[in-house]
């Protein structure tokens, strides 16, 4: 039976982010994932993931200064400190919450020099995220919700992971990226599943529930039991209204 991960980035924004973990585990889901928790501490998120018995698979490095318009700093060539302290600040929140994987954010950048910084960046992040048996993950972002992102494909992705060369490096591989970007979901998926880390979803091209869209999700689950994948799938939405109103998709994509 296919679970799944609330992602707290997106799902019961309203609440803080302990009682939105308590949310998740009312609502039936197995797991829970966030953005950017660096505001709560630690020990509040550890005590209740203690309380539902939930785990937290994945959090995000900062964006850096979002008023200015960041979306990640490690593919910056003139922010490499900043990149790298948002590094440092993602794995020693992770350790502390038993989190096993940060997605380290790219940010808006293009060409050569990008590409070096990127490089460079994970490389670090990797031998520190070793440390601490942590996995990083890069994710490609459509240019229309992101456009001028660094990361858009998983071609691209892939050579950065080859390039790299870390066992700890693996693919976020967001179905609504992927699907809206390049398309061919079934194919990709099964072509790319030694590298893929983690998995999220949600409706095309709305980034809706689920269950509504273009996307037949109850094939690509099916698709993912098949290639043996058994972790949780992160659910990363938009919510019109209440979240729990939304979570009918929950029964019927679950077998």
């Amino acid at each position: 039976m296919t679970q799944f991960s609330a992602n707290l980035g997106f799902l019961w924004t309203e609440l803080s982010l302990p009682n939105a973990i308590r949310a998740a585990h009312l609502a039936g889901f197995e797991a829970v994932e966030c953005h950017w928790p660096y505001d709560t501490n630690p020990e509040f998120v550890n005590d209740v993931l203690h309380e539902t018995g939930l785990r937290m698979l994945g959090l995000n490095t900062t964006r850096g200064n979002h008023l200015e318009g960041d979306n990640g700093l490690s593919a910056l060539p003139d922010q490499k400190p900043q990149a790298r302290a948002a590094i440092d600040q993602a794995i020693a929140y992770a350790a502390a919450v038993k989190c096993p994987k940060i997605h380290v954010m790219a940010g808006f950048a293009s060409g050569d020099e990008a590409h070096e910084t990127f490089i460079e960046n994970l490389s670090y992040a990797c031998d520190e995220a070793e440390k601490h048996d942590l996995t990083i993950l890069i994710e490609p972002l459509n240019e229309h919700d992101a456009p001028g992102y660094f990361l858009q494909t998983t071609d691209q992705a892939l050579k950065i992971i080859h390039e790299v060369e870390q066992s700890n490096l693996k693919l976020m591989f967001d179905c609504y990226h992927v699907q809206l970007m390049e398309g061919d979901l079934t194919q990709k998926l099964t072509r790319l599943m030694p590298h893929i880390g983690h998995i999220q979803f949600a409706g095309v091209p709305n980034r809706g529930r689920p269950d509504l869209g273009e996307v037949n999700y109850r094939h690509i689950f099916r698709h993912l039991s098949s290639l043996g994948y058994t972790a949780p799938l992160g659910a990363e939405y938009k919510v019109a209204g209440s979240t729990e109103e939304t979570l009918g998709w929950m029964k019927t994509l679950r077998t």
